[in-house]
């Protein structure tokens, strides 16, 4: 028995050993590498770029915390969306991008009181102008008009079309075309560079509805019609495309000092055959401003809020617009336009009552201080008649009174208030010591 546990000692070790050295040598199976982390694109507007957030760069140490949160919660913003899109801090904001790290913030620093450093940016500011030459005022200012919507053969499809009785339909692009031409030599007489974004009743952008439809469809729901598709599509041709395109007409080639956008208002008019007519006409001013919890969470309209905040548009476009507003209130005797108060998408500018500041693609995306212009209305009893009798010198009797032209009158009205606004700033500018021509 003794002599067979010998025998068997030795082989046992050997299998020990076999079975150490398989443990000792066994591979490990490999896993399969992870797959990067699918990072979802940035919320973007319908044919929005992506932001290019290192724009922002130069405003470093150019704006004061104290200044930075009054903008935003006083003007640019309606609601408390942002706060999920931008932190503040002692001596930074941080801005939320939407890209992927390390590109999905970016840090302003705020500059210490007394230590602003100047801001830069292409246009100019008519209270940093020297003394204008007399009768001149707007002299050395560059001024874009971009007449509203298109007219034409699109005034239809605009929605911007109406027949009433005999007269000849009114088309809101043709009028704002005949007034921006009306307005052009009387603001070059007081000394302007002006330049015309459109300068006839065609479109600015190449594309038309047909090559949208299928942007239409990607952007609809399930349920859409070809008809609602077919409207969808003609709505991103007018209202996006077309905007957009003159967005780069204004910031790559005419790159002005002001834009101002010539419209008519209307109220809501049912049939354009046999529209309904209001009794009263009205007036107010759009500057940018006012967004809203869903433009928010956008990052291209989040950045170009961020950008107008930070270029300081709405200080010039409040200055300018209330002169303007006074002006043509008292030239045209209309009353103020007041937004409804529970309205999320305006905020009153300086409690004036007819300037307001409202988030719109043309105020949004022109890298200026624009004025968006909404006076009189089509459809009004005391409007569409003046607009009916189309332009004429002097006066004549409409309504039961001697008037002027309704176009004459807009563009006198604006180019009063600009010369009035511009004549101010510069003269002051002359009295605090600085030389005059």
């Amino acid at each position: 028995m003794l002599s067979s546990s010998k025998n068997i000692l030795p082989l046992a070790l050997v299998l020990v050993l076999v079975v150490l050295v398989l443990f000792l040598n066994r591979r490990e199976p490999v896993p399969p590498p992870e797959e990067p982390p699918v990072v979802a694109p940035p919320a973007l507007s319908i044919l929005g770029e992506m932001p290019d957030w290192q724009r922002l760069e130069i405003y470093q140490d150019t704006i004061r915390r104290a200044d930075f949160e009054r903008l935003l919660g006083d003007v640019f913003t309606t609601g408390s969306a942002w706060r999920s899109y931008i932190r503040i801090g002692g001596n930074e904001a941080v801005f939320h991008t939407g890209l992927p790290a390390p590109d999905d913030v970016f840090t302003l620093r705020f500059a210490k009181p007394g230590k602003e450093a100047p801001v830069p940016r292409r246009w100019k500011v008519g209270a940093e102008l020297p003394p204008a030459p007399d009768g001149r005022p707007l002299d050395g200012l560059h001024i874009a008009l971009d007449p509203g919507h298109i007219g034409g053969e699109w005034a239809k499809i605009e929605a911007r079309w109406l027949l009433v009785g005999d007269g000849p339909p009114v088309k809101e692009g043709e009028m704002t075309l005949l007034v921006a031409r009306l307005l052009k030599p009387q603001l070059e007489a007081f000394g302007a560079r002006v330049s015309l974004v459109r300068k006839s009743n065609e479109p600015v952008t190449p594309l038309r509805p047909d090559s949208l439809m299928d942007l239409a469809a990607d952007s609809a729901d399930g349920q859409a019609t070809d008809a609602s598709l077919r409207k969808l599509a003609e709505r991103l041709f007018y209202r996006t495309a077309e905007i957009r395109a003159r967005a780069d007409i204004v910031n790559r080639e005419i790159q002005p000092d002001l834009v101002l956008c010539l419209h008519f208002n209307a109220d809501a008019w049912g049939d354009p055959a046999n529209p309904q007519l209001v009794p009263e006409s009205h007036f107010h001013i759009l500057v940018n401003g006012g967004y809203t919890e869903e433009e928010v969470m956008l990052a291209d309209q989040r950045f170009a809020m961020l950008e107008k905040l930070l270029s300081r548009t709405h200080d010039e476009e409040a200055a300018v617009g209330e002169t303007v507003a006074d002006v043509f209130v008292a030239q045209a005797s209309l009353p103020p336009y007041c937004y409804p108060p529970d309205s999320a998408n305006v905020r009153q500018v300086n409690g004036h009552p007819c300037l307001w500041a409202r988030n719109l693609l043309a105020n949004r995306l022109y890298n200026c201080p624009v004025l968006f212009l909404e006076p009189y209305v089509m459809n009004s009893m005391p409007d569409l008649p003046r607009m009916q009798a189309g332009d004429y010198e002097g006066l004549r009797e409409i309504n039961g009174k001697m008037q002027p032209s309704i176009f004459r009158e807009y563009a006198g009205a604006l180019a009063d208030g600009l010369a009035e606004h511009y004549t101010r700033v510069r003269s002051n500018r002359k009295g605090n010591g600085e030389a005059g021509p």
